[in-house]
């Protein structure tokens, strides 16, 4: 029998207070717990001496991965169901029981659930722009709209600015590769804007999932990137950086090499390219690096998505049932178990977000369209309280309720996490200069 592992912090939920409440699949709440709980610890994996081994993080470590569901999830269909709606609000999938009582999420997400006492949700994300996936990822990584061509800088640009490499790595990195096409020709958010070339992030602009994968390659481009960096900018903190590199070196030195990881720690991601990403964003910020960003997918066109219209060129909510959640249940969880086995989650904030959510009710196809009145963001590490919900939907998962959670105040809180002073200003290279958040303040309760 498989043995819900009893982590520091958790709730300490055996078998016998699992209760046997059925979930959608059938399977008994004590089952689904035991099933959702087997991760890397489970496994063996988590192993005495793995803290000493990737080091002890300290307080100024602080990092964050950013997992960018990229097409825009259903909140319905994933952290916000709501399972006495009418069918055609409720959409096709029942909600499971999670580790917080009174707490449901989608019968997808069997390891959120038995992790939910690790995670916090964010259920009142809103914004009032524009429908397009481009203006969503714009204000989630910069808290700004593009403006006459003005494109302002991602979060971890401004952490490259302000703060700069270490151990030899990009501060910055975007993995597997950069959003492409999502419908409006215009920015993603992605970039270093007014910050200039300097501060741009290192795109790995490979699969780690791919058999062909060549870790020594991406190491050598992105150290050749480190150098442009500080060519564009001399005086800059990655400048300095890279003067110190030669002292921190060995550490980057096997940072994209995923054949360092054992077989079961592979596997326990997922051998997709969601998957290993995650496994690879954790690698870099253990090595040094600060913001990672995943982009789950690079399109919403002509291939399976987050964008569940119903019908081609997007997906429908089978996909959902079949490979997104699935795939993403998986990786995710491993993400979170794996920082905490290597004594990382403290210091290391995760965030997974899309850039809308969808419609409360089904459309003609069955699917469901954009959405930016409401939907969910979850959180973890980080000093990020576990097993919090902050905020709330009406009753469709139309618009908030309770707690309405900006963009702005999402960006705030990951500087929050870094120890960064979102209110403070910064200037670029062409004298401009802005505070880093506008009209945002950080989910405090999320802390202490």
């Amino acid at each position: 029998m498989v043995v819900f592992e009893v982590r520091k912090g958790g709730t300490g939920m055996n078998a016998n207070g699992a209760g046997d409440l059925k979930t959608g699949s059938g399977t008994t709440r004590r089952g689904f717990l035991q099933i959702g709980g087997l991760g890397l610890g489970s496994l063996g994996l988590c192993r005495p001496g793995w803290d000493t081994l990737a080091g002890v993080a300290q307080k100024s470590d602080r990092a964050v991965i950013l997992l960018l569901l990229v097409g825009g999830p259903s909140q319905l269909e994933t952290w916000d169901p709501k399972p006495d709606a009418p069918a055609a609000i409720r959409g096709p999938f029942r909600s499971i029981a999670t580790r917080c009582p009174g707490v449901r999420i989608s019968e997808h997400l069997p390891r959120m659930a038995a992790r939910l006492d690790r995670l916090a949700l964010v259920r009142s994300v809103h914004h009032d722009a524009a429908p397009i996936h481009e203006t969503g990822y714009q204000l989630l990584q910069t808290g700004r709209l593009c403006r006459a061509g003005e494109e302002h800088p991602h979060v971890g640009s401004v952490v490259a600015s302000l703060i700069g490499a270490k151990g030899g790595l990009p501060p910055f990195t975007v993995l597997p590769g950069p959003i492409q096409r999502t419908g409006v020709d215009i920015p993603h958010g992605q970039s270093a804007g007014w910050l200039g070339p300097a501060c741009d992030p290192f795109q790995l602009g490979a699969d780690p999932a791919a058999v062909v994968f060549d870790p020594r390659s991406a190491l050598d481009r992105a150290r050749s990137f480190l150098d442009d960096a500080a060519r564009h900018d001399p005086t800059s903190a990655l400048a300095l950086a890279r003067l110190r590199e030669p002292l921190f070196a060995g550490s980057a030195r096997n940072a994209f090499d995923l054949e360092q990881e054992c077989a079961e720690v592979r596997d326990a991601y997922g051998r997709t390219t969601f998957g290993q990403s995650c496994l690879l964003a954790r690698r870099l910020v253990e090595a040094g690096g600060r913001v990672v960003t995943v982009n789950m997918f690079e399109t919403v066109f002509n291939r399976t998505t987050w964008d569940c219209h119903g019908a081609a060129p997007f997906s429908t909510l089978d996909d959902y049932a079949n490979m997104l959640l699935p795939t993403f249940d998986r990786a995710f969880a491993a993400l979170i178990d794996d920082l905490e086995c290597r004594g990382r989650l403290e210091t290391t904030l995760v965030v997974s977000a899309g850039e809308f959510g969808r419609t409360p009710r089904l459309n003609s196809t069955g699917g469901r369209d954009h959405w930016p009145g409401v939907w969910s963001v979850v959180l973890a590490g980080g000093g990020v309280r576990g097993g919090h919900v902050v905020g709330s939907s009406d009753a469709q998962a139309g618009s908030p309720t309770e707690r309405p959670v900006t963009p702005q105040d999402l960006l705030a809180t990951v500087y929050h996490s870094l120890g960064i002073d979102a209110t403070q200003y910064l200037t670029g290279p062409d004298g401009q200069s802005s505070a880093l958040v506008e009209d945002g303040e950080p989910i405090r309760e999320l802390f202490g």
